[in-house]
């Protein structure tokens, strides 16, 4: 396999549009990655929670993750999740079938390798039997999902996967900056490179040496993330790190409803605010009007940085 190399900084864990009744919307697809990579990000994280994509069929996330790699182009590297399927027999297919759609990375989510109640060592050896049932030029990362619940890698077993060099992209969901550092400790020189998805421990886990952010809240204002990211070093972003911490609060609302509706009225995406998880009709005026004021100030901040 030949060595990859994936950037620091800014990748959203994007959305999928779709149409008012229920289908993928392509159109508005193309303009939201667009809108990614004008806003400055590094990469893109399809086929992820986010995404809703355990409300997509196998079909519909290999055909959204070609899409996406057709619509970037080149532009910016494109990776999936890649074994979400009922069994470790279609998992195993499901992720030879995503590398075909040329994406830069397959990504594994963390839990589908054990049961909530199974031991560490149960996780790696299924792992294992995976790794050795797929393409082996097939780049890899991992996801802690939250969902259905959340298997956080023990640092054992980070490091043996990291070990194997097969693995370069790791979107963290521990929130805890010791953890990450212990983590960053077990990674160094190896391929695997640590992406935050939790605002609150940013700023101190990219000065540990975390390379970036992969979370929701770049689905809202992914253009001071890439600020943070890029001036992590400087005193005063301080304070942008306190704003961004307080403003990812707005994914306790109605997520993700409201980022499609600030996409959809702040930043002029052609999409609608359908969703397949919730019914968008719970967006309510109050709700509104609160990412209103979030945007507003978000606009503001930006000013100073």
């Amino acid at each position: 396999m030949n060595k990859v190399e994936f950037p620091g900084g800014v990748w959203p864990v994007m959305l999928t549009p779709f149409t008012e009744d229920g289908r993928i919307d392509y159109n508005a697809l193309e303009h939201l990655v667009n809108w990614y990579i004008d806003k400055g990000c590094d990469g893109l994280f399809a086929v992820c929670q986010s995404s809703e994509m355990y409300y997509l069929t196998l079909e519909e996330r290999l055909q959204l993750a070609e899409a996406v790699v057709k619509i970037t182009d080149g532009r910016v590297p494109v990776i999936a999740s890649g074994n979400i399927c009922d069994t470790p027999e279609e998992r195993i297919e499901e992720a030879n079938k995503m590398a075909k759609t040329g994406v830069d990375a397959i990504v594994l989510i963390s839990n589908s390798f054990a049961e909530e109640e199974e031991s560490d060592k149960v996780w790696m050896a299924n792992c294992l039997d995976f790794l050795e049932h797929i393409d082996s030029e097939i780049p890899l990362g991992f996801y802690e999902c939250p969902y259905p619940y959340k298997r956080l890698l023990s640092l054992e077993n980070l490091k043996t996967c990291a070990e194997t060099g097969r693995f370069y992209f790791l979107k963290d969901t521990c929130c805890d900056a010791d953890l990450i550092q212990q983590r960053l400790d077990v990674l160094k020189g190896t391929n695997l490179k640590l992406y935050n998805a939790n605002t609150s421990t940013l700023l101190e886990t990219l000065r540990a040496g975390a390379v970036g952010f992969s979370g929701v809240m770049a689905n809202f204002h992914p253009e001071l993330y890439v600020t943070l990211c890029k001036k992590y070093k400087e005193e005063k972003i301080s304070y942008l790190q306190d704003f961004l911490t307080l403003a990812s609060l707005i994914e306790r609302q109605y997520y993700p409803v409201n980022a499609k509706y600030h996409l959809q009225q702040i930043e002029g995406i052609p999409m609608t605010t359908f969703s397949r998880r919730m019914d968008d009709k719970g967006m309510t005026e109050t709700f509104r009007k609160e990412v209103k004021m979030m945007d507003e100030l978000a606009k503001e901040i930006g000013k100073h940085y």
